[in-house]
């Protein structure tokens, strides 16, 4: 079964993080970490499909699952994503029971879905049998949405009744933008949106966690407080950074030292 998945079904925490960078060693770099996944944004980056490729590449090299943010809800980009064989996808911007619908049946072949037939890197480039991957390996892949609008918390009610969905990742900035308040993802409003969700999610039965850009230690407590099972925090570039300003901060007191 899929690390990814077996971890998700049995409740297991789970620890990621961002990749928005395009050189494939630094998704097998930071692979070799101990992540639960590393998540590779296509949404936000200039991330492209042959650099996407490299990149689950370098994953699979440091034996990491890799979960890809797709940037659109379109047939020909998710197939396009899904015969390079990740183990997880992510749909942006759900808002409504007929888009979680149309989402997943683009990521699931008939009777149950929608989607065309050619996997490559998937199969292994015809190493492995299509048929078994058709029958059982392509529905073992991970399909998250994420909640991000207003819109989507009101419709979640019908939206959890989809069975195809294995999870729901939180996009606190644009939930907070959807109301007017972009970047106030800790103020009032926005945070009795996401309370009402994860009560509708809780009650469900259904695995919720969220995607951040903080990496700092009482942010992320706050929303392993709140039930975030799963949660993606920080990015590449942020890792260099802080590594990068670590070292001149030393060198330069050094050198003023003397």
């Amino acid at each position: 079964m899929n690390k990814l998945r077996e971890k998700l079904l049995s409740q297991q925490p789970l620890a990621g993080t961002h990749i928005t960078m395009s050189d494939p060693c630094v998704s097998e770099i930071i692979g070799h970490l101990g992540f639960d996944f590393i998540w590779i944004d296509t949404e936000h980056t200039s991330i492209d499909y042959h650099t996407l490729h490299s990149l689950l590449m370098g994953a699979k090299a440091a034996g990491t699952p890799a979960i890809v943010r797709l940037p659109c809800k379109d047939p020909t980009a998710t197939k396009k994503v899904l015969e390079m064989g990740p183990d997880g996808v992510v749909f942006p911007m759900v808002n409504t029971p007929e888009e979680a619908d149309y989402v997943m049946k683009l990521c699931l072949y008939p009777p149950l879905g929608i989607r065309g037939f050619g996997p490559r890197r998937a199969i292994r480039y015809g190493l492995d049998d299509a048929q078994e991957y058709v029958d059982r390996a392509s529905r073992e892949l991970c399909r998250f949405i994420q909640i991000e609008s207003e819109a989507a918390v009101r419709n979640l009610p019908q939206i959890v009744k989809n069975p195809h969905i294995d999870g729901y990742i939180f996009g606190p900035n644009d939930l907070s933008g959807s109301i007017g308040e972009l970047g106030h993802i800790y103020d009032e409003r926005t945070s009795a949106l996401i309370d009402e969700a994860i009560g509708i999610l809780n009650a469900a039965g259904k695995p919720f966690g969220v995607s951040t850009g903080s990496t700092e230690k009482t942010i992320l407590k706050y929303w392993h407080d709140k039930g975030m099972r799963i949660i993606s925090s920080g990015a590449d570039y942020e890792h260099i950074l802080v590594g990068a300003r670590h070292v001149i901060s030393h060198l330069r007191s050094i050198q003023r030292d003397g």
